[in-house]
């Protein structure tokens, strides 16, 4: 008993110093650029690792007036019409191959996990003579609907087995009430999946906010451009101003880390029930 207690607190020991390992190397390279925002030019090169002697608040105006402030309310409607889109198409499928019974489910659901195993790469150069067709090249559906597309997949497949872990005796009394299928849904099913919802949400905005090949293929006008080649064309702009850079390129992190900060609690609750 004694020594099964020790190997314990050994592999206890041993957990801690890999998360804190991890930790480490996740706020560090945040706190870097952070710090590195503040610094002219010169301290970005000669003291690379140590605090500004001087505090330049004025890098993060420069970087905000110099594009941020467009490529990042251009990232922000995308992101949010495109989480929207996802949320409301994969929310309706999921819910429909979790408690419906129907010809052809299983291979329905089997067509939308292929889903997964196409590379978004791969279709650039189709997509791009699909959209210029249909007029859409150049705009932020250009951005949208492959977004949406490619996103569904994976969204369903985190919805539906959380959906299947909800009791149908909840759905049985709603019914028993007086619901139909559309109220069960958006009164009953909606409300208690709450958790699933944000997390796909969050992991799929995450996407968006990141998502660099098909902005910058699909996108030419600059009012347009997202954060990632916003950023790229920020760099051409300001050449080695790197304090600038670096202040940019902070700000263009702080939407997903407030989101992840204020949405944690159900992210980790809705990966542990719905796993």
């Amino acid at each position: 008993m004694g020594q099964g207690s020790f190997w314990s607190k050994v592999l206890n020991v041993f957990l801690f110093v890999c998360l804190a390992i991890l930790a480490i190397s996740i706020i560090f390279p945040m706190l870097w650029i952070l710090i590195s925002g503040f610094k002219t030019n010169r301290e970005f090169f000669l003291h690379p690792w140590s605090l500004p002697h001087s505090w330049q608040w004025e890098n993060f105006v420069a970087a905000w007036h110099n594009g941020v402030a467009q490529y990042f309310l251009n990232s922000v409607q995308v992101t949010f019409v495109s989480i929207v889109l996802v949320l409301a198409f994969s929310a309706f499928a999921s819910y429909a191959l979790s408690r419906f019974d129907f010809k052809g489910k299983k291979i329905i659901f089997l067509v939308i996990l292929s889903g997964l195993m196409l590379a978004p790469q791969v279709s650039v150069i189709s997509l791009f003579k699909m959209l210029q067709t249909i007029h859409l090249f150049n705009t932020y559906w250009a951005l949208v609907i492959p977004y949406v597309a490619f996103q569904i997949p994976f969204a369903v497949f985190l919805m539906r087995a959380y959906f299947l872990s909800l009791p149908r005796e909840i759905e049985d009394a709603a019914y028993i009430d007086g619901c139909n299928s559309w109220t069960a849904f958006w009164r009953v099913i909606l409300p208690m999946s709450k958790p699933i919802v944000l997390t796909t949400g969050l992991l799929t905005g995450m996407f968006f906010w990141n998502e660099f090949l098909f902005a910058l293929v699909f996108i030419e006008s600059p009012n347009l451009r997202t954060i990632p080649v916003g950023l790229m064309n920020l760099q051409n702009q300001l050449g080695t101003n790197y304090g600038i850079l670096t202040a940019g390129l902070f700000l263009a992190t702080i939407p997903m880390i407030v989101i992840f900060i204020l949405f944690q609690k159900h992210f980790m609750r809705a990966l542990s029930e719905g796993g």
